[in-house]
């Protein structure tokens, strides 16, 4: 996004922000706030990025790129990735549904889920989804039972929980051993698994799963989990005289929120990951197998900014003499979950117009009967932001509208594409009507 010419349609505004070729006021009167706005080719070119990545550093061995659904997923995203030639990581019923729905190719969609109910399982298998990642001694026999019920052999992967302690939230957290996601390695847990996985004819165990987390900065983590999962691989090869072909690392990269931070480079991450791999199957013996990654909120979180309104203002005096002004926007907590929920911290500011005020201390607040709905708790902003200004939030395509809720009865946002200074809606803002029509 950037900063245009001053807006001609009103001398009252000097500077507003564009994204995609199109302006915030002119998105906010077409389509209302809040808004997720997402930058199509912003989009295209993270992915596009990845892909090329994984195959310039892999090669021969480069597997999928799958798309993490969870971060945001709607039918004309599911076609973007679908372009891209990528594939599609979901973990529900639900998510599975949006692929299904257009057509998405089904060899390339893997389904992941510590609790997927049957029915999930079943649609996966009947759908042909190219890997189920099994994630407990329950769900082995589950995926088992169903597939030979439907005369089919599905493809699995294990997911192991390397021991890493990924720098990052408890909460996103997911290869250390206390937490509910798979097999643990140092415990034999991982080992038995694929043990368990061998007895079933219905089942062709083909490669094993890792993901140590999310928002990550450190590359460490992802190769300590690499060297890890190669050492089980040597293992594996040893006791059956065969190779298991295929690895997936998972995802979790970091990406920049706050002025200074900086994101991780796909081929930088690749490019170390990369060679970790190669040397520790040349230290194995191993073949290089194929490496697959499930980037999401790498590609979907930088190319949305999310427009709010402003409703009210007011200062309130702190101890000691100092103020901070409190600016309340038509949204909060139930379209941007994640600062309430683990503190996540983002950046904001005036789209519909360029202000030369001074700066004061402000925490912008949602409009929830919550004293917690705090979407940022401390940024300086223009002592003049007033009622019916707009704010953009950069960054917040991952899990911001995907995590939305209805709380207080509020219809879930639109999200809208921009691209060549042309705006779509993709996904349209729900009704008091939407939500009236479930009861019953």
């Amino acid at each position: 996004m950037k900063l245009a010419e001053p807006y001609s349609g009103n001398s009252s505004f000097d500077h507003e922000l564009v994204i995609g070729g199109v302006s915030a006021r002119a998105l906010a009167q077409e389509f209302g706030t809040p808004l997720f706005v997402i930058d199509e080719a912003d989009f295209f070119d993270r992915a596009v990025a990845w892909k090329s990545a994984l195959e310039h550093h892999f090669g021969d061995t480069a597997g999928t790129v799958y798309y993490a659904g969870k971060s945001f997923l709607n039918k004309e995203v599911a076609r973007w990735v679908h372009t891209v030639g990528i594939g599609l990581d979901v973990c529900s019923g639900g998510e599975l549904a949006v692929a299904t729905s257009i057509g998405f190719p089904m060899d390339r969609v893997e389904l992941h889920g510590n609790n997927k109910s049957e029915d999930e399982i079943r649609a996966a298998i009947t759908a042909g989804v190219g890997i189920i990642v099994m994630d407990s001694f329950h769900e082995i026999e589950r995926v088992a039972r169903i597939a030979a019920e439907l005369k089919k052999i599905q493809r699995v992967y294990l997911r192991l929980t390397p021991g890493v302690e990924a720098h990052t939230h408890e909460f996103i957290s997911t290869a250390h051993e206390d937490q509910k996601f798979g097999f643990s390695i140092a415990n034999g847990a991982a080992w038995r698994a694929i043990e368990k996985s061998l007895e079933h004819s219905s089942l062709s165990l083909v490669g094993l799963h890792s993901h140590i987390g999310s928002q990550i900065f450190i590359n460490e983590g992802f190769e300590i989990a690499a060297t890890r999962l190669i050492e089980l691989l040597a293992k594996y090869r040893d006791h059956f005289d065969r190779q298991l072909p295929e690895l997936d690392l998972g995802g979790g990269y970091g990406i920049a929120y706050l002025p200074g931070e900086s994101s991780l480079v796909a081929s930088d991450v690749l490019g170390a990951i990369a060679t970790v791999v190669k040397s520790e199957c040349e230290k194995h013996g191993l073949t290089v197998p194929k490496i697959s990654i499930e980037p999401g909120r790498h590609i979907v979180g930088p190319t949305t900014t999310t427009l709010y309104e402003v409703g009210t203002t007011k200062s309130v005096e702190l101890d000691g003499g100092d103020s901070r002004r409190y600016i309340s926007i038509d949204g909060g907590m139930s379209d941007n979950i994640r600062p309430s929920l683990y503190g996540a911290q983002y950046t904001a500011l005036i789209a519909n117009r360029l202000s030369t005020a001074d700066l004061v201390s402000s925490r912008i607040v949602g409009k929830h009967c919550e004293t917690g709905d705090i979407v940022i708790r401390e940024i300086d902003l223009p002592e003049d932001v007033a009622p019916g200004d707009l704010l953009a939030v950069p960054a917040t395509g991952a899990y911001g509208r995907s995590m939305a809720s209805n709380y207080n009865h509020m219809p879930r946002p639109a999200v809208v594409a921009v691209r060549g200074g042309k705006a779509r809606l993709i996904t349209r803002r729900e009704s008091i009507n939407d939500l009236l029509a479930l009861d019953i």
